[in-house]
């Protein structure tokens, strides 16, 4: 399923089904079935319509919501293996401590808000009538070291737009895992029909400014002194890249 793919159902339970995934990230279907009050022949009925149009998947015996992507990609430089992938729900946790570890006390505000709204809905990924979300994660050894994330408004107006935020741990920066993370992701919204990314970021954050831009982003607007982090105004940078 496509972020762009417009959220329409032809029956409201196979909707209030959806929803019900959408909410919580990862399900039990008979779990799902109860809470939802169906008959099983009728749930089995709408789920089995949801998974062949590509809107739900059952993975390890949970439901979850579908996207298309499923690449993973191995890397490796002479000190270090990695490996990129779209992530999964149980990424959670260790993602949002990847996050607030690699912004640790810097100012990257988008990041940071990221994971807070992830950590306290508990769902990674977002696909409704409000807003739309993915993460692609860089994993060592199966723990999370770095992530992109890619939020699109569901406004028709912006549908050709997404936000971005992107990020390493200190320790495992160096190796091209932060370059690797933004080209997947890059790739992905290109392929998802997005025409424009922005990452908005305040001044302070060279280091995260210079990555941007020898990677070919511009900066197109400043607002000044939009932050005020630690007693001390800081303006605010969008940076933008065309796809």
């Amino acid at each position: 399923m496509e972020l762009t793919q417009p959220l329409e159902f032809d029956h409201k339970d196979r909707k209030e089904l959806y929803e019900h995934v959408e909410r919580h990230g990862t399900v039990d279907p008979e779990a799902a079935r109860r809470s939802l009050g169906m008959e099983p022949r009728a749930f089995g009925h709408h789920l089995a319509i949801l998974r062949r149009d590509g809107v739900l998947e059952k993975t390890d015996g949970k439901l979850r919501i579908a996207f298309d992507d499923v690449v993973e990609e191995e890397f490796e430089d002479e000190e270090l293996s990695f490996t990129i992938r779209q992530a999964r729900q149980e990424d959670l946790s260790g993602l949002v401590g990847a996050i607030r570890k690699a912004i640790g006390g810097k100012s990257y505000v988008g990041a940071e808000t990221v994971a807070d709204i992830v950590d306290n809905e508990g769902v990674l990924l977002r696909h409704n009538e409000l807003e739309s979300r993915i993460f692609f994660v860089a994993t060592v050894n199966d723990e999370v070291v770095g992530w992109v994330h890619l939020k699109h408004p569901e406004l028709d107006k912006l549908s050709h737009t997404a936000e971005l935020t992107l990020g390493v741990l200190e320790e495992h920066r160096g190796h091209g895992i932060g370059s690797h993370l933004l080209e997947r992701g890059l790739e992905w919204a290109a392929s998802n029909g997005f025409e424009r990314i922005y990452n908005s970021v305040p001044s302070a954050n060279e280091e995260g400014i210079a990555f941007l831009e020898s990677h070919g982003w511009e900066v197109e607007a400043v607002r000044k002194d939009h932050y005020k982090l630690d007693g001390q105004y800081l303006d605010e940078l969008m940076l933008a890249r065309e796809l």
